[in-house]
């Protein structure tokens, strides 16, 4: 959640912001109500209870008959003292929920405007020109004993899938090639669980505006994540970290799970936009002066990632109202999707500053004290769009694909997929 003093000391940057986002400034008006009833039961409380203890004092010393009368002051102030603690923490929760319901302030780099709205970084690599007609990657899929969709909604629904043989294979070259540069570059590697705590679901943001992706496991009080970014926010949750002057990075696969909710009629052919997914997230604890540089950091590494599996993409600074709820600033990295004549998003690198960490209580030393951690994330490899794109735009005209030469030797020093079919 934002910075409680921020909305006290600066109500219209709040508003201004909710503005950019393209939202109401209705939460930032119940926030402040809700903040001003919150102080005034405390008030009430602790006037309550600062009157009961001076009773308390008075009864040793006062005579039988004063003593009765105190008794009788005594039960009913405790009664108003009780029903006063009640409205307190009442009113601790209409705030903690006005305050939680308020957005992360966008950075003013931050386009303003909704999901069309982003900015163009950079282009990085020419989109191929086959000099063929391109097949997409269902139909490669199927001609390289890859991708099994017609099974996979048999056993599960739609928008799901098998990958089998290369498509197998593929999967686990690139999570490992993902892991291996990750690790190198210094991240601890992790496989995190997909089944979370509805406290690691709000301390991220997922419970907010997210929530109708979220699938609920029914009967249990658990959540299927749609990204490890929700583990491993809440891995130190309620910990104080010393950092040593570096950021604390992690590299998580994990299987990741979403609805889908409002896609109807969207990507319904392929592995474009399914229901499970498997994927590589980096983690990163900092401190607030930091989070800017890493943010950087971030995506100079996904960057590394697309160069070499050998795709052109383009990097997209998106707009304030499609950050989400925890994000002052995200970059997505979209590939180049040949029969789609498009760029389409693999990769993106959020800074959510100390949003998450005031929600999860996790606090870094510095040398002016304890202070909220800055929690930032990205998508190093999210792997069924990452097969779109190497199948589409390595393919050959004979329905064979060319193996990325970085990849091969996680392929077993397989250089091209072969027609099966």
């Amino acid at each position: 959640m934002i910075d409680p003093r921020l909305l006290r000391d600066e109500p219209d940057r709040v508003r201004a912001a909710q503005a950019k986002r393209g939202l109401s400034d209705e939460v930032v008006d119940t926030a402040l109500a809700a903040d001003t009833a919150r102080r005034r039961a405390i008030a009430e409380f602790e006037a309550k209870r600062a009157e009961q203890k001076e009773l308390g004092k008075l009864i040793p010393k006062a005579s039988p008959e004063e003593k009765q009368e105190l008794l009788a002051r005594t039960k009913s102030l405790a009664a108003d003292v009780k029903a006063a603690e009640v409205a307190q923490a009442l009113a601790e929760t209409d705030w903690r929920d006005a305050l939680m319901a308020i957005p992360n302030i966008a950075a003013d780099e931050a386009p303003a405007g909704g999901e069309d709205d982003y900015t163009v970084l950079e282009h990085v690599g020419t989109p191929v020109e086959h000099d063929f007609e391109p097949r997409d990657h269902v139909e490669l899929g199927r001609l390289l004993g890859a991708i099994d969709l017609e099974r996979g909604a048999k056993v599960s629904g739609s928008r799901f899938y098998f990958l089998t043989g290369v498509g197998a294979q593929l999967e686990l070259a690139l999570v490992n090639m993902a892991m291996d540069q990750a690790r190198e570059a210094g991240f601890t590697q992790v496989v995190a669980p997909s089944l979370v705590k509805p406290r690691a679901m709000e301390g991220t943001g997922f419970l907010g505006q997210a929530a109708d992706d979220v699938y609920r496991i029914e009967g249990q009080d658990m959540y299927l994540v749609g990204t490890s970014e929700v583990a491993m926010a809440a891995y130190h949750s309620d910990e104080i970290l010393d950092l040593g002057g570096e950021p604390r990075r992690y590299a998580a696969f994990s299987p990741c799970f979403r609805k889908e909710a409002g896609s109807h009629g969207k990507d319904t052919r392929g592995i474009i936009r399914v229901h499970w997914f498997d994927k590589v997230e980096m983690f990163v604890y900092t401190t607030v002066d930091q989070a800017e540089a890493e943010h950087q950091r971030l995506l100079a590494w996904e960057k590394e990632f697309l160069d070499k599996l050998e795709l052109a993409y383009r990097v997209i600074d998106t707009a304030a109202g499609d950050l989400g709820l925890s994000a002052i600033r995200k970059f997505d990295c979209e590939a180049w999707i040949p029969t789609q004549g498009r760029y389409r998003e693999l990769t993106s690198t959020s800074n959510c500053t100390e949003f998450q960490s005031r929600r999860l209580d996790i606090r870094v030393r510095t040398p002016e004290g304890t202070r909220p951690a800055a929690t930032l994330n990205g998508t190093l490899c999210a792997v069924p769009r990452t097969i779109v794109a190497i199948l589409e735009t390595h393919q050959q005209a004979d329905g064979s694909v060319r193996v990325p030469k970085a990849l091969q030797p996680y392929m077993g020093g397989l250089e091209v997929l072969e027609p099966v079919v």
